[in-house]
């Protein structure tokens, strides 16, 4: 398999179309209203829960730039939310290339556009294994699927895209957009990935120290077991 090998990027990047989904919904109210007061054309797009919070905050302002992933790749969420973002249109977006005129073509001809910031963080699987007699099943329930994958494939592509993970850094993020005509430089984004995937990495961790630490015995209780 022949790999790309990038040379040429854009240094600063607009930040034009936003994904946002995120179990920690704190900070919403202030990252919302900025990113679209910085850049009015802004488009979002976002699943459940997330969906609704960020309507909410946006109020009448929603209908001009807030599209639900469901709409947008004309899959609706699998029930429970089990899968929402796992979708070839929104990984177009994540990882393809400014200057790759394959990628662009790929863009074209599947109506995808470039995202350029993502803003995701996980289920609370460290907090659901810390309750007092959580079963494997509830474990197993709130193992993140389409965040890590979300966040690997926007932090991968730091050469253009921003992967944002944590709340704690919407103001730094807004700063520089406000300094800079809507655009994340560089520097920004590589750093927002190094943090994307120690956070990735420390959540499999839990995962795995957790499954790792339980008998079979517990997973078998957890089911009634069909014949066939």
């Amino acid at each position: 398999m022949a790999m790309n090998i990038v040379e040429k990027i854009d240094g600063f990047v607009k930040v034009k179309h936003v994904l946002i989904s995120v179990s920690d919904k704190s900070g919403l109210e202030s990252l919302i209203p900025s990113l679209v007061d910085i850049n009015p054309d802004i488009r979002i797009y976002s699943t459940g829960g997330t969906y609704g919070r960020v309507e909410q905050i946006l109020g009448d302002r929603a209908a001009s730039c807030l599209t639900p992933v469901s709409e947008y790749t004309g899959q609706p969420e699998t029930q429970g939310g089990l899968v929402k973002t796992l979708d070839f249109k929104i990984y177009l977006g994540l990882l393809t290339e400014t200057y790759n005129d394959a990628h662009q073509q790929d863009l074209k001809r599947t109506g995808a556009v470039p995202i350029d910031m993502v803003v995701v963080n996980l289920y609370p699987f460290k907090e659901t294994i810390s309750r007092e007699g959580v079963t494997v099943e509830e474990a197993r329930g709130n193992i993140d699927i389409g965040g890590p994958c979300m966040i690997r494939a926007s932090a991968k592509n730091f050469i253009r895209v921003a992967p944002v993970v944590d709340p704690a850094d919407y103001a730094r993020v807004l700063s520089e957009m406000r300094a800079n005509n809507g655009k994340v430089s560089l520097e920004l984004r590589y750093g927002l990935a190094q943090k994307a995937f120690d956070h990735t990495a420390a959540y499999d961790r839990h995962i795995a120290d957790f499954l790792a630490g339980k008998p079979f015995r517990d997973v078998r209780s957890c089911y009634q077991m069909m014949e066939g």
